[in-house]
């Protein structure tokens, strides 16, 4: 049976297959401009077929969406670091470096094949054959905790709550100097980036709202010049890269981070010391994860200890001072 999912189009005028990238950040742009072609995207009941098509502010477009094609992920025995487990729901730390489930260029290896060993078979079919028991991720070179559901009834219970946002969702990010205020929230609405495809940005006009609040923890090297602090980032929304592209909007992008933290400098035309350059990922942590279970009511919370990469940076950090 396939699936329906309608949105309103949050810039205009503009073209469709623009438009829809936009919108719908989840999707790569070759599977939107299959479907526009394929007559799956409407608009009152009519095919919008060509991906120039000009849509407007305020237009309710309506995209089918067809079963998943994709294989069944495969088991794959890989240690997981298992924080909490039940018969309804398990929740992971996960390591830096492993992406959540397959797509293309990370066929196997992912959490999700994890997962599936770990759990059996049963857990197969669960929110779609391509993302079993998913409801939200973390990206590959972040670490830290991620829950994934076990039940049906789990997965429509967390999804709510994750598109409700009553989630207690806190980071710890190392960003290169230091914020002006020790404590603010940073809002803006995110949309993919109009100059690079794989980059979310935030805009004046469209784009998804979005609110990260922060609080500087510490700060590292000269108290006049620091070179780097240690921010904790408590999320309102879930934004795709929202505290990465946040933290670079105010001028202090996550240490490490390939994407959004090439050419930024230090203020007082300071150089960055190497071990913050040669930080080989983006050192951003989930630590705290925290709901309400959605099939016994009880109130759980979580955290997890810096990974040891994370924890040698700080540590070098410390001795700059």
């Amino acid at each position: 049976m396939n699936d329906e999912l309608t949105i309103e189009i949050e810039t205009g005028p503009a073209r469709l297959d623009k438009a829809l990238a936009e919108a719908c950040p989840e999707f790569s742009r070759s599977r939107l401009k299959a479907l526009i072609l394929a007559g799956e995207v409407t608009c009152n009941g009519s095919a919008l077929t060509d991906p120039s098509a000009k849509v407007h502010l305020g237009q309710k477009i309506t995209l089918t969406l067809p079963p998943l094609a994709e294989a069944t992920p495969k088991a794959q025995d890989i240690p997981l670091d298992v924080v909490f487990e039940d018969e309804h729901l398990i929740l992971i730390n996960k390591p830096p470096g492993m992406v959540v489930h397959p797509a293309p260029g990370n066929p196997d290896g992912t959490l999700v094949n994890a997962l599936i060993a770990h759990c059996g078979d049963s857990l197969l079919g669960i929110g779609g054959v391509a993302r079993p028991g998913i409801v939200h991720r973390i990206d590959k070179d972040t670490s830290g905790l991620l829950v994934a559901a076990k039940s049906d009834k789990a997965h429509e219970g967390l999804s709510k709550l994750f598109e409700t946002h009553d989630i207690e969702r806190a980071y710890i990010a190392v960003v290169r100097g230091k914020p002006d205020r020790r404590k603010g929230r940073i809002e803006g609405n995110i949309a993919r980036s109009r100059h690079n495809r794989q980059k979310m940005s935030v805009v004046r006009i469209g784009g998804r709202a979005s609110a990260t609040n922060y609080e500087v923890k510490r700060i590292y090297g000269d108290k006049n010049n620091p070179i780097a602090s240690l921010v904790e980032c408590r999320l309102e929304t879930g934004r795709t890269h929202q505290i990465r592209v946040h933290m670079t909007h105010i001028g202090h992008p996550v240490v490490g981070d390939p994407t959004y933290g090439r050419g930024m400098r230090l203020k007082g035309g300071l150089k960055a010391p190497d071990i913050l350059k040669n930080f080989p990922r983006q050192a951003l942590h989930a630590r705290v994860l925290g709901f309400i279970h959605p099939i016994t009511g009880e109130k759980l919370r979580f955290s997890a200890r810096l990974p040891n990469d994370m924890e040698a940076l700080t540590k070098a950090l410390e001795e700059l001072d």
